[in-house]
């Protein structure tokens, strides 16, 4: 998720009182200060949504299947919609420009994405000539107090000077860092360095299914961040489930949001249960009531990326602990879900360093990064038996469709045929 300016306020704020000692000075000291370039607001957001010709993907993200097209996800640039009706020979139709994006859900030809904090709905009835139907302005990511472009870099600094600067009319493009003489006078009326109440300054700042629910809904991968669920549209965010009621689908309704006791990244639904993976664990809400998610319970796991799918009386949770993700070993873990208000741990596997996952019948999918495509038999959830291993490929996200399995890797889509036991590779199309 894209870094915010509180988050990395208190970052530098920090930085400086490490460093106090060194830089004590009646006279103050020289310090770098990044001041944010800046651009209008409307017309920023505006330029970020857009519909090309296909162009060549940068960054492989998760995909999303909707009728005979698959969208796979260019990360925080958008979505290239490849045409998959004959899968031994897909091919680029165009490119979905959705800039400060994170993922997209689509029910009845209406395409619902997120573009820098604003819910985007689109008109893909006719796939060749897709329409923007309406934005809704901070319908989304509502934490985020001010909009920063995904490939701006955050420059080292001492400090971010933020005077002048107006958040409703404005988005950051880029910074311009200089060099500057501060009084401790200037430092504490300016940054608040050396005000008792820092801290308090500090708390209050914001820092950044296997099958779809009907047949006129697309499907995601377990990485997904959005879920449809009949007339309802789930999209999670840093810390809270954004809920919209989008029974009038070009005029969705923003509910209220649901707040989660962690850091939350994947939602997938069994029914009317929801099961959001965090990084610190696992939450299960009750969407019986769709408009008001209630908690159920959680399953607390060490700190680790979690995609998350659940077949029955058992949750599949393939955990990352690697750079940002957590020091958690990296595996799977199986969980017993079958009294909801008590999920407990089943069996633990290790793997490489694991990302998406999904499954059909008995075949359990799981794109093990690095280390490729893996195949279980799970009948027996205490002992899953590997029966195939696609080596030599990188892979990320997997949606096991009714007929083929799709998997997103580094830059290149594939496409597997199911037989009795295993997979066979289909088709791969280059994305590059």
């Amino acid at each position: 998720m894209k870094k915010t300016l509180g988050l990395m306020w208190v970052i530098a704020v920090l930085a400086f009182v490490g460093c106090t000692d060194d830089k004590d000075d009646a006279q103050g000291g020289e310090y770098l200060v990044a001041t944010p370039i800046t651009a209008d607001l409307k017309e920023f957001k505006e330029e970020a949504v857009a519909v090309t010709e296909p162009i060549p993907i940068k960054e492989s993200g998760k995909i999303y299947a909707y009728k005979d097209y698959v969208f796979v996800n260019d990360v925080n640039r958008g979505f290239h919609v490849i045409d998959n009706s004959n899968p031994v020979s897909p091919h680029a139709i165009s490119f979905i420009k959705l800039e400060g994006n994170y993922d997209i859900s689509i029910k009845n030809d209406h395409l619902y994405a997120d573009s820098y904090g604003d819910l985007v709905i689109m008109d893909i009835s006719d796939i060749n000539a897709i329409k923007m139907v309406k934005r809704m302005e901070g319908a989304i990511y509502q934490q985020f107090w001010c909009t920063v472009g995904f490939d701006v870099d955050w420059p080292q600094a001492d400090f971010y000077d933020y005077e002048g600067f107006d958040a409703s009319k404005e988005a950051i493009v880029g910074w311009e860092v200089k060099s500057q003489r501060l009084s401790e006078e200037e430092l504490q009326d300016k940054y608040g360095v050396g005000d008792p109440n820092i801290d308090i300054a500090l708390s209050n700042t914001s820092s950044e299914s296997a099958t779809p629910s009907s047949s006129d809904t697309g499907q995601g991968g377990s990485l997904a961040r959005f879920k449809i669920v009949d007339d309802y549209l789930y999209a999670v965010e840093w810390s809270s489930i954004s809920v919209f009621d989008i029974s009038d689908l070009s005029d969705p309704k923003t509910l209220d949001d649901v707040y989660v006791n962690g850091a939350i990244e994947t939602i997938y639904n069994q029914g009317d249960i929801l099961f959001v993976g965090g990084a610190q664990g696992m939450y299960i809400y009750d969407i019986s009531s769709p408009d008001k998610p209630k908690y159920v319970s959680e399953f607390v796991h060490g700190t680790a990326c979690d995609p998350v799918v659940v077949d029955g009386d058992y949750a599949f949770v393939t955990l990352r602990g690697e750079n940002s993700c957590g020091n958690t070993e990296s595996g799977l873990y199986i969980v017993d879900v079958s009294n909801l208000t008590s999920p407990e741990l089943e069996r633990f596997y290790p793997l490489e360093g694991p990302y998406g996952i999904g499954f059909k019948d008995s075949l359990l999918f799981v794109c093990d990064g690095d280390d490729g495509l893996k195949v279980y038999d799970k009948t027996d959830v205490n002992d899953l038996k590997l029966i195939s291993h696609f080596k030599d490929i990188v892979t990320y996200d997997v949606i096991p469709l009714e007929k083929s399995l799709l998997m997103i890797g580094d830059k290149v889509l594939y496409q597997y045929v199911y037989l009795n036991d295993s997979i066979r590779l289909l088709s791969t199309f280059d994305l590059k």
